[in-house]
């Protein structure tokens, strides 16, 4: 089904095509560009702390400008690989764009990486100039080993160059074609060999609009980008889609949800786009306020969702919007429009709940290998279980499904990488000749073609029957118990011929957990409690066997996903 209102929401690309592009797609500097023309006085990039700052598109693009000349005047040519690594800010959008700008590729580097890790991916990229926040600038290549020609500051400094000073004489930089890499985004392995997914323009273009076939997005919508913007996820969910549009992004720094909160309310956020995890939290802490009122209510307000969210399904009708209002702005989702979950599972009761608040929540799904949206779920006909249903010119296969249908996923389309970065191997493991990328992730599609999520290949667990486990699905059921702050299934070994694995549950509890049951006996009985209650949902083949309290926090990513891999080896027999 496509976007109901909007078939085709590109559609006014048909002006500008042989006049500011040829061909299908524009490349990155023209979306932006067309944007600028189309909404010169819309507001484009805002931030509240440490001070408020705002650009319009015409003065966004007038700085991309002045920043891509300064490039130039120091000898950046076609192709050169510049870095851009630091919180969100308008700074790191506009370098960001100025690197495009130029001509050049643009390597997003996380800012929560080690200076080793770093320097590493540096090097490994070849990367000539780097633009960093000031309280790291002077820790990278102190020795000047990684050749790097300039860092230039993301904040104001007293010892480097800032962007938003920067200017050189006028001069346009290289055009990049369609097909050309315009982005470098590495994914994993920050030691031995990392992986560097190279998007081309046409990538990234035809993903952000795609994506909107989807979903509709306005002038009008204020994003809010407050997970990490290195990351595929937010970079084009919604630093893309929003400067697509000509819509603003408000850029959070802090994943701090009273920070959050207000943010929300001042920047008047339409789209709000987030992990499973925030999520959880806000609306467990939102239901366990409802609950502290007593009994009856909490158990009418649970009906009255029940009831809002009936209509909403059955006759497309939302009437929780204002029916509670009063604790929407609890959440200061107030102005919100469309509310959005990535970058993992995330319950089906959470799922339900928002939209039964009046909330269009919907969740989707990709890779960083598929710049990265493959799926969406239509706010006009979402399904709570799956991930979405797959983007226009989007492809997927299922491949040696098992009796219940769940295969390994692989996916096809103008959003698949060119490859991996001087990494010829890696790149013929995963992509075929033919254009099918391997995603590495088990489940099966339904016939319209709306995708439902088992687990990832590689995290498997195979029981003593030859079943096969995938933690995510145990993973799920814990969610919304307030008492665990992470959890994380993983196997262990129980036969050591047949090479069979049980089940194991790392839990590290949450703070209120640790304060009510003070005594470790007690902290340790109430998540047995919480283990017995979640085996009572599961089939006998997955119920957890073991179960592992952690005394510090679980090893994450900076989009805080558990890192898997490092907790099974540090909780290794």
């Amino acid at each position: 089904m496509p976007n109901k209102d909007n078939p085709q929401p590109w559609k006014f690309l048909d002006e500008y095509r042989g006049k500011e592009f040829e061909g299908r797609w524009p490349n990155v500097k023209t979306m932006f560009h067309i944007s600028a023309l189309r909404y010169p006085n819309n507001d484009c990039f805002k931030v509240f702390s440490p001070k408020e700052m705002t650009f319009t598109y015409a003065e966004a693009e007038k700085k991309i400008r002045e920043i891509s000349y300064y490039l130039l005047s120091q000898g950046v040519e076609k192709g050169d690989r510049i870095a851009v690594s630091g919180k969100n800010s308008p700074e790191w959008a506009l370098s960001y764009l100025a690197v495009l700008y130029a001509g050049c590729i643009v390597v997003p580097l996380d800012i929560q990486l080690k200076d080793s890790e770093m320097e590493t991916l540096l090097k490994f990229g070849g990367v000539s100039r780097l633009f960093i926040d000031a309280d790291r600038i002077d820790a990278i290549d102190k020795d000047g080993s990684l050749g790097l020609v300039e860092k230039i500051s993301l904040e104001p400094s007293d010892t480097h160059k800032y962007v938003l000073d920067l200017n050189g004489a006028e001069r346009e930089g290289y055009d990049a074609k369609s097909d050309e890499v315009a982005a470098i985004l590495f994914t994993s392995g920050t030691t031995g060999n990392p992986k560097g997914v190279m998007l081309t323009n046409e990538n990234l273009v035809a993903d952000c609009y795609l994506a909107q076939g989807n979903m509709n997005i306005y002038s009008t919508d204020v994003f809010y980008a407050i997970l990490p913007i290195h990351h595929a996820y937010t970079m084009l969910a919604v630093f893309f889609e929003s400067f697509s549009v000509g819509a603003c992004t408000v850029f959070g720094k802090k994943l701090v949800v009273s920070q959050i909160l207000k943010e929300l309310r001042d920047g008047k956020v339409t789209m709000f786009l987030a992990v499973p995890m925030l999520f959880n939290k806000m609306i467990a802490a939102l239901m366990a306020g409802v609950r502290k009122k007593g009994v009856v209510l909490y158990g009418l307000i649970r009906f009255l969702m029940s009831i809002s969210g009936a209509i909403k399904k059955i006759f497309g009708v939302n009437v929780g919007k204002k029916m509670f209002s009063f604790l929407l702005k609890n959440l200061s989702l107030e102005n919100n429009r469309i509310c959005i979950c990535g970058g993992g599972p995330l319950p089906a009761s959470t799922f339900k709940m928002f939209n039964q608040l009046g909330i269009d929540f919907v969740q989707g799904y990709g890779l960083t290998e598929t710049s990265p949206i493959t799926h969406l779920n239509p706010i006009y006909a979402y399904i709570e279980s799956s991930v979405g249903k797959s983007i226009p010119e989007c492809q997927v296969k299922i491949v040696d499904p098992d009796s219940d249908g769940n295969g390994t996923i692989y996916i096809k389309g103008p959003m698949v990488m060119k490859g991996y970065y001087n990494n010829e191997e890696a790149t013929r493991e995963v992509l075929s000749e033919d254009g099918w990328l391997n995603t590495g992730d088990v489940g099966h599609e339904d016939s319209a073609h709306y995708l439902y999520l088992t687990g990832r290949a590689k995290s498997v667990i195979v029981t003593d029957g030859g079943k096969n486990v995938f933690p995510e699905e145990i993973e799920d059921h814990f969610q919304l118990y307030d008492e665990i702050d992470q959890i994380c299934i993983i196997g262990y070994l129980v036969n050591k011929e047949t090479k069979a694995e049980g089940i194991r549950a790392i839990i590290y509890p949450s703070t209120n957990a640790k304060k009510t049951y003070t005594d470790e006996a007690k902290l340790r009985a109430r998540m047995d409690e919480i283990i017995s209650e979640v085996n009572r949902e599961l089939q006998s083949y997955k119920k957890i066997t073991r179960l592992d309290i952690a005394t510090s926090p679980l090893p994450m990513t900076s989009t805080k996903k558990i890192k898997r891999n490092e907790v099974v080896r540090l909780f290794a027999d």
